[in-house]
């Protein structure tokens, strides 16, 4: 098995006016000033370079772009809102012939929402917010959160099988598309847009692109599923003893509360000193300094009163156990927009600050608290003065384990230092414990070579065989997900 190769014997000027003839002039850009928002990906830590950004208004328009690309052996890269944290969304810094940028953003058309089949049918390009919305309008509820929701889109949440804070209540991206419409490496166009929530006729195709990264087909317009929108909500935040303590809490919370546990995030001290720094005007929920916390939504269509009450019986259980050293129950909307917004702003607090090794891992809960006592020692043995961001979705054994500069550091020194060193430890244990060394935030460019050591050469292969099959030329996404392809083993002859 080789790598494809994708030169492509045309000139920029001949892509250039191919394109515009499909979606006219205003819809392929071709300037530098123009083109620097897409080719600069979410963190600015890949930048990379295009002959041209199309902007498709339709699946048919896609369908065109994307047979004439593979006819002259032209690479296209796929993307959304751009928000991408490992680089997947942006072409290669050194490529070996022009790429085009295929934007979704025109296509951004809510289709249909069936409030009876409960369904939401819309165009890849559609901003989650605007998905939520147009199902909160219907009396529905779309529940995937994330904290990009204003910019990121549909067809990127389908591709990187977005997660988000209410994985634990009603699962991730995988769990909430019923159908998808692709557009495939030659062109083809794969119609699958069912709302059918049991269909036993053979292979699920569409989950080959959920998940891939663009690498398999581009997106066009999904279905997906609609819940009951919740009457009432609850949350509260709580200083807990450590980690271990976190996930007995969480334990009582399911107990207690059963299906209206919505979110179980975890925060650590210099998670919240640094977010608190960031935002300036908000201030600390606590009156003492806590090692770590816990935020809780519970959400259902019970009454407000009873849904606090709820939350309360979980907190005072926690405080009698002394899993739960402190806690505050959000008394108005006010509060609890105020308690999310410290759990969303942590990673643009990073960004701002600069120098944090971003490790998103998943680990069985059970073995979740080792995991993150094993990864913050092995970190400060490093570097001691590390300050350990770890915050993330407890509830579903996701956690962003974030290890950032010292204070006095700068960022470029303390990456070039420890970036490899403690990624390839946080991985190690992450991996060691039965996890995953990506489990939201995809591959990209920034994991693609490390699952060369925590994938078998099965895995591997199998995935290079579906590629090879679907995009033989290469031309689609590449450099994204997967690392240099396994050789095939060679067979003895009799």
């Amino acid at each position: 098995m080789t790598t494809p190769l994708h030169a492509s014997p045309v000139s920029t000027d001949d892509i250039v006016q191919a394109l515009t003839a499909i979606v006219g002039p205003q819809a392929c850009l071709t300037q530098a000033p123009d083109l620097k928002p897409f080719v600069t990906d979410y963190r600015g830590l890949y930048v990379g370079q295009a002959a041209a950004v199309v902007l498709p208004n339709s699946t048919q328009q896609v369908s065109q772009v994307m047979a004439w690309c593979h006819a002259h052996g032209v690479v296209v890269v796929p993307q959304g809102g751009n928000t991408s944290l490992m680089g997947g969304a942006v072409p290669e810094a050194q490529a070996s012939s022009p790429a085009v940028v295929l934007n979704l953003r025109r296509m951004n058309q809510v289709l249909a929402v069936d409030t009876v089949n409960d369904t939401l049918t819309l165009q890849a390009g559609v901003t989650l917010n605007a998905a939520r919305s147009a199902a909160e309008d219907a009396g529905r509820l779309f529940p995937l959160r994330i904290g990009s929701e204003g910019s990121c889109q549909i067809g990127g949440n389908i591709s990187t099988n977005a997660g988000g804070t209410a994985v634990l209540r009603y699962g991730n991206m995988r769990d909430l598309v019923l159908g998808v419409e692709a557009v495939l490496p030659d062109g083809r166009i794969y119609s699958g847009l069912r709302g059918l929530r049991k269909d036993n006729t053979g292979y699920d195709l569409k989950q080959l692109f959920i998940g891939s990264e663009g690498t398999l087909g581009i997106v066009t317009a999904a279905v997906l599923k609609l819940m009951p929108q919740p009457t009432a909500s609850s949350v509260a935040l709580a200083a807990v003893a450590s980690p271990a303590a976190a996930v007995a809490l969480l334990g009582e919370a399911k107990k207690t509360a059963g299906q209206a546990v919505t979110a179980f995030e975890l925060i650590s001290g210099p998670a919240l000193d640094l977010v608190l720094g960031y935002l300036g005007n908000v201030k600390s929920p606590f009156e003492a300094r806590h090692d770590w916390m816990v935020l809780i939504e519970l959400t259902s269509g019970a009454s407000a009163e009873g849904l606090d009450a709820t939350l309360m019986q979980v907190l005072e259980a926690g405080l009698d156990s002394g899993l739960v050293l402190d806690a505050t129950l959000a008394q108005s909307g006010a509060d609890a927009q105020t308690f999310w917004r410290i759990r969303e702003e942590i990673s643009d607090a990073q960004t701002r600050t600069g120098g944090s090794i971003k490790c998103d891992v998943s680990v069985p809960l059970s073995r979740i608290a080792a995991f993150i006592d094993e990864a913050t020692a092995a970190v400060l043995a490093l570097e001691p003065q590390t300050r350990m961001i770890v915050y993330g979705h407890m509830g579903d054994g996701n956690v962003h384990f974030n290890p950032l500069r010292p204070a006095d550091r700068p960022a470029k020194d303390y990456l070039a230092a420890f970036y490899e060193p403690i990624s390839r430890q946080v991985d190690s244990l992450a991996h060691a414990a039965g996890g995953s060394i990506s489990a939201e935030h995809g591959v990209g460019v920034a994991k693609r070579d490390d699952l060369s050591h925590y994938k078998s050469d099965v895995e591997l292969a199998l995935m290079w065989q579906i590629k090879n099959a679907l995009d033989p030329q290469g031309l689609l996404n590449p450099g994204k997900v997967l690392p240099a392809p396994v050789a095939a083993p060679v067979v003895a002859q009799a």
